[in-house]
């Protein structure tokens, strides 16, 4: 499993959480309207996820906010809740390609002026903690996926949820040309 150095270059088995870059996102939506919304209205909650590499490919998978609802779904194909729920979950479903071009590394180290800032920052924190000592069941979920979407094996109603993982690969190299 393979991360960005924002300096360039990969560091090995160390998620790192990242954004999205507002364009980049938009640009994707244009071709496949499952990509998620990048709020860049709300600095404290940008659309955060994790990288790592899929056959060479560098991809995004989004992290979500605990919720309730998290606690009761069961973990699936393309949903690894975090700690059984209670750090919140991964929709592989909505991971898309990138360069290193497309993010901006989160600083969690920065320091926070209010309270919601220091327990988002908390729970960032826990989710990555979490994330990187269980980083073989998030890369082989998100490998598994992937291949069955690719070869077309994957079930109807997965692959109804999932990005175009195919088509978004060509639409990321043509926006980083």
């Amino acid at each position: 499993m393979y991360n960005v150095n924002i300096r360039g270059g990969f560091t090995k088995n160390n998620l790192m959480l990242v954004r999205l870059d507002t364009n980049y996102c938009d640009y994707l939506r244009k071709y496949d309207n499952k990509v998620p919304y990048n709020f860049d209205e709300k600095e404290l909650r940008p659309f955060i996820g994790i990288l790592f590499t899929i056959d060479s490919l560098m991809y995004f998978a989004p992290l979500s906010s605990p919720k309730p609802k998290h606690l009761k779904l069961k973990s699936k194909l393309d949903f690894l809740k975090i700690d059984n729920g209670k750090l919140g979950a991964i929709n592989f479903n909505n991971m898309v390609p990138v360069t290193e071009n497309n993010v901006i590394k989160l600083d969690l180290n920065k320091e926070c002026l209010t309270e919601s800032e220091k327990n988002y920052t908390k729970l960032l924190k826990e989710q990555l903690f979490w994330l990187n000592r269980n980083h073989d069941k998030l890369y082989g979920r998100s490998k598994k996926l992937y291949d069955k979407f690719m070869d077309g094996t994957l079930n109807e109603n997965i692959a109804k949820r999932c990005c175009n993982f195919k088509l978004l690969e060509e639409k990321c190299k043509e926006y980083n040309e």
